[in-house]
């Protein structure tokens, strides 16, 4: 059973309670994982399958990768951090916050131009120099890499100081998301998982030339160490059950 609980530090939390039967349940530990916005609804079913498998209870934080990080340097016990980078995560293996070891790639994401009204984005971008519209939200690229993706798309097409008055930046890919969704921004920048099941309004995808690849790795932190839950959660991460989840959202892997 899922239930939902205010998070530490501001983020929202998913924890999953209640042993369910099954090979290991007798041994059942809690483990807490920090989770990048844009893997919000993969890592939600991963943790469902997860507790099936193994009995243990993962509770899940979301928050931008750069929140998140800062989060655990400041002490913050999270024992797997699934990051939507690569860099932070390889930052806490060499600052002794990570368990030693190079951390995992667990996916590889996708940028997506959204819109909820159809027709406003078509399927070359053009929307960004010559369409009408006020707001065009984007994550925070210093602490979103799908924000600083989205930067680097306006510059690979000489939209920036263009587009930049317009700009709305959320705390993370899932304040830009909302800010679409609700209509503060008649478009935005946002994870193609994030939209990947939800019908209707107009989108295009971004090649992927241009901006930086979206590698997103996943490491056991310094207070994950001695919790074999936490090992065992990166394991799954991996498993084939988890890369098909992962492959649905639309994300790449290695």
């Amino acid at each position: 059973m899922v239930r939902f609980a205010a998070g530490l530090l501001g983020v929202l939390t998913l924890a999953a309670s209640g042993a369910l039967p099954g090979a290991g349940s007798a041994l059942a530990r809690d483990v807490t994982v920090a989770v990048a916005a844009n893997f919000t609804d993969p890592a939600r079913e991963i943790a469902t399958a997860f507790e099936q498998a193994t009995g243990d209870h993962p509770v899940l934080s979301f928050g931008s990768t750069g929140q998140i990080y800062q989060q655990i340097v400041q002490g913050a016990p999270f024992e797997v951090f699934l990051s939507a980078d690569a860099e932070r995560p390889r930052r806490l293996v060499a600052e002794g916050r990570a368990a030693p070891g190079a951390p995992v790639a667990y996916a590889f994401g996708r940028l997506i131009l959204y819109s909820t009204r159809p027709g406003l984005v078509d399927n070359q971008g053009d929307v960004l120099a010559h369409g009408r519209f006020a707001h065009l939200a984007i994550a925070d690229p210093a602490v979103a890499p799908y924000g600083a993706a989205a930067l680097e798309v306006l510059q690979q097409r000489g939209l920036s100081a263009a587009v930049a008055p317009r700009l709305v930046r959320g705390a993370s890919i899932g304040q830009a998301y909302s800010f679409v969704t609700t209509g503060a921004a008649e478009l935005g920048f946002v994870a193609q998982s994030q939209v990947i099941d939800r019908a209707g309004g107009s989108r295009w995808l971004p090649p992927s030339t241009d901006y930086s690849p979206i590698e997103q790795d996943a490491v056991v932190t310094a207070a994950g160490r001695g919790n074999p839950a936490a090992g065992r959660f990166l394991g799954f991460l991996q498993s084939p059950a988890a890369r098909a989840i992962i492959r649905r959202y639309g994300y790449g892997i290695k």
